[in-house]
């Protein structure tokens, strides 16, 4: 079974870009069909689909995130990783990376990461 790992900092301030990285093991990257997807669930509200990179290295995000989120993988470390921009308090929020075979959902999850945008 492939297990998801993110890591990254936990306090970002404001204007800055966020970046995680999500560290596969279990299995590969390159794994035909497989997605994987960055999610996050702000404080109080639900889940929000930011985006995924596929077994090709194609990318797609959801259009609340496609102008400042990109997505990119390191297939030499088996990562792959999230940038978000020009971020605000409002993108605080657990971040989870995951992954599956469904393009447009997962089955396997990370244990999820908080990131705070604060001054």
């Amino acid at each position: 079974q492939v297990q998801l790992q993110e890591s990254g900092p936990g306090l970002v301030k404001p204007s800055q870009t966020l970046s995680l990285t999500c560290t596969v093991s279990g299995g590969s990257i390159t794994t035909s069909y497989y997605y994987f997807n960055w999610i996050r669930k702000p404080p109080g509200k639900g889940l929000e689909w930011i985006g995924h990179i596929s077994y090709r290295a194609s990318t797609k995000y959801s259009p609340t995130h496609d102008r400042r989120a990109s997505i990119s993988r390191d297939t030499s470390k088996n990562q792959f990783t999230l940038h978000l921009t020009s971020v605000t308090p409002e993108d605080t929020a657990v971040y989870y990376c995951g992954g599956g075979f469904d393009p447009d959902g997962m089955d396997d999850w990370g244990k999820g990461t908080l990131v705070t945008v604060s001054s």
